[in-house]
């Protein structure tokens, strides 16, 4: 763990004193795959911000794979708060957001995921010392639970089937969501039509490409989705093919859902202003912080754009602070994704987030609302 410290505090408790980084690996119940990798084992990065009054905010960072998703991966993230972040931002206050964004904005281009770490620590670490939720510190929350998707992403048709009967059974999931585009088209779109028969009207489906198409192939793919009830499609082409996308949205049945197109505020303006998604996919460590996520969301729906709440398997530490941004969200209408803790076959925090009548519970209490398990920090840390 790298440690960075500041020099005296001010009266005012909440100057920053001390940032901490350290990488977490925790192995995952299934193996998870998307178009462009698979994963067994989960990586994160813990980020702890102490304050002159004592009090410590915490945050994470998650990655799939390595920097195959996006260009950071933990390794990187960590390097980047250790070495840029947390010297820039030491000896300020806490409470002071957008100044502190702006600081870690001109110490280090994009790197988001780092910065939405360190970020998310200080509205913890705020909320914490004002004994409020962080949703109040971004303006109030408007839900307290979210209905939730799962997402099936093992590639075997025969085990995704018999986990959706499971979640369903439980009442925790109702609603999932496919990866796709690690197996060829047809045998992808064979896959889907055994699910939503098996299925069988009892739960929604959407389907995730990650990329994977061409405009040929999506054109083709997305007729026989719309045939078997698949109520949208995330980001089938390539993050950069902005107007295949928009020619894509034009001629489908279904909706189209921007993910990896979308990092910035200036990419949902890009976007909206092409034609080119009808919902967006919100991510932390896309937008560089709560703050960030909220500026995209209202790029998005002041362009015509639904909301989605995604996610890149986060812990409850994760999953907790995204959810404290979508409660203040006055149009969900796509839901969330924030399914995983469940994944995990274990968690950081002491009482991980809820799921409940196919809902996913804000944590209540102050900051994100959620309390690490140091023994089980330890035990999940990457050795220096």
């Amino acid at each position: 763990m790298n440690t960075h410290q500041a020099g005296a505090s001010s009266a005012n408790g909440l100057d920053i004193v001390e940032i901490r980084s350290q990488i977490i690996d925790i192995p995952t119940v299934r193996q998870h795959k998307l178009s462009s990798l698979s994963t067994t084992q989960q990586n994160y990065v813990l980020v702890r911000v102490r304050t002159s009054n004592g009090v410590e905010g915490i945050g994470e960072a998650a990655t799939l794979g390595g920097p195959r998703w996006s260009e950071e991966s933990v390794e990187s993230i960590k390097a980047t708060v250790d070495r840029y972040l947390a010297p820039a931002v030491l000896g300020e206050r806490a409470d002071r957001f957008e100044h502190v964004a702006a600081l870690m904005d001109r110490a280090a281009k994009r790197n988001t995921a780092a910065k939405s770490a360190v970020e998310s620590a200080l509205f913890d670490a705020v909320g914490k010392t004002l004994g409020v939720p962080a949703s109040t510190l971004l303006g109030g929350a408007v839900r307290d639970r979210m209905r939730v998707f799962w997402t099936l992403a093992s590639g075997d048709v025969g085990q995704e089937i018999d986990e959706a009967e499971q979640k369903l059974a439980q009442r925790k999931h109702n609603a999932f969501k496919v990866k796709i585009g690690a197996q060829e088209p047809d045998a992808d779109m064979r896959r889907m039509e055994r699910l939503a028969a098996a299925l069988d009207g009892r739960a929604t489906l959407i389907v995730d490409a990650n990329q994977a198409w061409d405009e040929t192939t999506a054109v083709r793919c997305l007729e026989r989705l719309h045939a078997v009830g698949v109520t949208l499609v995330e980001q089938p082409l390539p993050a950069w093919n902005v107007a295949g996308m928009a020619r894509l949205r034009g001629r489908a049945q279904v909706p189209l859902m921007a993910d990896e197109a979308i990092f910035s505020e200036h990419d949902a303006l890009a976007v909206g202003a092409a034609g080119a998604a009808d919902v967006v996919s919100l991510k932390l460590v896309k937008h560089g912080g709560l703050l960030g996520t909220k500026r995209v969301a209202a790029v998005a729906e002041a362009a015509g754009i639904g909301l989605y709440g995604g996610c890149l398997l986060e812990s409850s530490v994760g999953a907790a602070a995204h959810l404290q941004v979508f409660a203040t969200l006055r149009n969900l209408d796509w839901h969330c994704e924030h399914f995983g803790p469940q994944i995990l076959r274990d968690d950081l925090v002491t009482a991980p987030i809820a799921y409940d009548n196919f809902e996913v519970l804000l944590p209540s209490g102050p900051g994100l609302g959620v309390v690490l398990d140091e023994e089980k920090v330890r035990h999940y840390a990457r050795e220096a």
